[in-house]
């Protein structure tokens, strides 16, 4: 079913009050700097009540999006050249939308897929526009909204754009005095550079398929996910690799291996191969001292994986996987305070140095949100009955979401139309999956 949203507004919310003249200029840290230009997606789906009425609950979400925009004040200012923000007050961009098929947000719950989903988002995910900050209220027939909520990846990961939203519902709420407030000390721990990197933002493509695919906690749960691979463990596995894989490793395991079971006949027979697995992985806990959670920016890094063969199955394909995230330790994280990031160097002279010998190169990156407070997003109409990512800007990348349950696990995958093609013919793929948006 074909979705389709009209606009009826669009203003730009300022803070409720000016920031002091002293945090007027915000310094992007040298993460920041190494971070595409797109936005980090998520919507939050509500019912509600027939009391409900349309224009207060408009009002109190850009009354609270005002009010939290004053702890948030960078997100209210404008980046300037990859190097700072200027917290000039200008705004964050929101808008007001019906949605006009399908009308109710029970039909729309049973048609959305990542593509129909950023009809729901204040602008698209690539480029990025001037604003930081895009919200955008949905309104279905019947006692429904969608709050879509867009944050440049510049400023923020996931785990940043999620304790924004935890800290702006409370505010909704009367309660921001009951949540930390962020902290911004990212620049300090990792200076900026004048040279950060190359910007891969310029391989965001929109000709990409993202589609949503639904693992029950049964199926994660089940041997070929997890209990296999402790059966396959070796008597010369030390105390950390032995540790009972986690659902992100086993999940991330099986949905790379039906990827290249699936696409195993494009490679060529007699031309050099390259494998890898990226995950990203939070560092505020990795470092030492460690950070809070609310600490703001980017504070994250891949773990990154070299397969010899990338037919490697079961255990070894997550003993890797969590021996990449390991390596994210402290030594590695003074090197990134000094502006290398020696693995993020490997993985892409790596993969330059295949192709450039006319050899095949075949990676996937993960990254999860799962475990985060997403479904405590109350404004005080009541937590969300869904929340949901949108279509990805990269192709071979894999991002996880808990279900509202909690046990089970959303992934969106992108891929190149062929290649989501492939994956979905793969019948070991399609046994583990409940269910398919797309």
């Amino acid at each position: 079913m074909k979705f389709e949203v009209k606009q009826i507004s669009t203003e730009t919310v300022k803070p409720s009050s000016p920031t002091p003249h002293h945090l007027r200029h915000y310094q992007l840290s040298f993460l920041d700097q190494l971070c595409p230009k797109t936005y980090n997606p998520l919507v939050f789906y509500y019912y509600l009540k027939d009391d409900h009425d349309i224009t207060e609950i408009s009002n109190k979400i850009k009354t609270s999006l005002s009010e939290v925009l004053t702890l948030y004040y960078p997100l209210a200012g404008r980046v300037i050249n990859d190097r700072f923000v200027d917290c000039n007050d200008e705004g964050v961009s929101y808008s007001v939308a019906r949605v006009i098929s399908p009308c109710s947000l029970s039909d729309a719950l049973n048609n959305l897929n990542p593509n129909e989903i950023c009809n729901l988002l204040p602008f698209e995910l690539f480029p990025t526009t001037e604003f930081a900050l895009g919200v955008q209220l949905n309104i279905f027939e019947g006692g429904g909204i969608a709050v879509g909520l867009c944050i440049t990846h510049k400023l923020a990961d996931a785990l940043s754009c999620i304790m924004f939203a935890k800290t702006w519902v409370a505010v909704a709420r009367g309660e921001a005095d009951q949540v930390p407030h962020p902290e911004f000390i990212a620049a300090t721990l990792f200076p900026p550079k004048d040279e950060p990197g190359p910007d891969i933002t310029v391989t965001a493509s929109k000709e990409i398929i993202t589609k949503r695919f639904v693992f029950e906690a049964t199926v994660i749960e089940d041997i070929r996910l997890r209990h296999q691979c402790i059966e396959e463990r070796t008597p010369d596995d030390d105390q950390y690799s032995a540790k009972r894989p986690s659902r992100i490793e086993s999940l991330s395991a099986f949905i790379w291996n039906r990827y290249v079971a699936a696409t195993k006949d494009e490679l060529l027979e007699g031309t050099e191969k390259g494998y890898s697995v990226v995950h990203a992985a939070n560092i505020r806990t990795r470092l030492e001292p460690q950070l809070p959670e609310y600490s703001f920016g980017n504070v994250s890094r891949c773990g990154v994986v070299i397969l010899k063969t990338g037919e490697e199955y079961g255990y070894e394909v997550t003993r890797q996987i969590r021996e990449g995230i390991r390596k994210l330790d402290m030594e590695y994280l003074e090197k990134v305070k000094k502006g290398e990031d020696v693995y993020l160097d490997l993985i892409m002279s790596y993969g330059r140095g295949i192709t450039e010998r006319g050899g095949q190169y075949t990676s996937l990156c993960f990254s999860s949100l799962c475990r985060f407070p997403i479904y405590e997003t109350d404004f005080g109409w009541g937590n969300p009955i869904w929340v949901s990512s949108a279509n990805l800007c990269y192709a071979n990348f894999v991002a996880f979401m808990d279900t509202k349950s909690g046990d089970g696990i959303e992934a969106y995958i992108a891929l190149k139309k062929e290649h989501m093609i492939k994956l979905e013919a793969d019948k070991d793929f399609l046994k583990a999956v409940s269910s398919v948006w797309c």
